[in-house]
């Protein structure tokens, strides 16, 4: 048996962080040892090309270049940290994973999507969440909650309205195809054909 690997997803300032924190106390305090990572980040090296990510002054970083980033930080953090817990049977929580690549850089920036979800496969050597809770909450109101944060706001954060719709509809997008695959396979079950049963992919 191994550990049990959930991430949560949704647009900047939908609550995904907060909620994050509250099931890894919870679960915490029911005894489970618990592993709580973010993305991009979440280990020493992956925290470093979060700082290139994220950065104001970085803003002449192309899509290509902040995608491959991103993926590179993903490989980091879940060859050295999230597989090594889950084979240590414990429950990994991770803030963001590949969703959001897809989400942020094939819907947000218009990147191939094919091309999206096989490097994801390849950055996350083909390790798919058990569980993906998605946070949707509407483009404008996290917007307001943003305004109110005192903090600066990051390079990703600071994009137009445009943007974060485009991600939220890519995100929805994105549960629609997994809940229609989900489907077709319980059926294909039911109809005694054999499948290889395994986990949801990145979508």
């Amino acid at each position: 048996m191994t550990g049990f690997f959930i991430t949560f997803e949704g647009i900047d300032f939908c609550g995904k962080t907060t909620q994050a924190k509250k099931l890894t106390n919870y679960l915490r305090e029911k005894g489970y040892e618990v592993v709580q990572v973010r993305e991009p980040g979440g280990e020493r090296i992956s925290e470093k090309i979060r700082k290139i990510l994220l950065s104001e002054e970085n803003r002449e970083i192309t899509h290509t270049t902040e995608l491959l980033l991103y993926l590179a930080s993903r490989a980091q953090l879940t060859q050295r940290v999230i597989a090594p817990s889950l084979k240590q049977k414990k429950i990994v929580i991770c803030d963001r994973y590949s969703d959001s690549t897809l989400a942020y850089q094939g819907y947000g920036r218009g990147l191939n999507k094919s091309m999206i979800k096989y490097l994801n496969q390849v950055s996350s050597s083909g390790l798919c969440p058990d569980l993906t809770i998605l946070l949707d909450v509407p483009v404008k109101v996290c917007l307001k909650r943003k305004a109110k944060e005192k903090k600066g706001k990051d390079r990703l954060e600071k994009e137009k309205l445009e943007f974060h719709q485009k991600i939220r509809d890519g995100y929805l997008k994105i549960a629609q195809n997994r809940k229609k695959k989900d489907k077709d396979h319980r059926r294909e079950r039911g109809s005694g054909k054999n499948l290889v049963q395994g986990k949801s992919g990145s979508g």
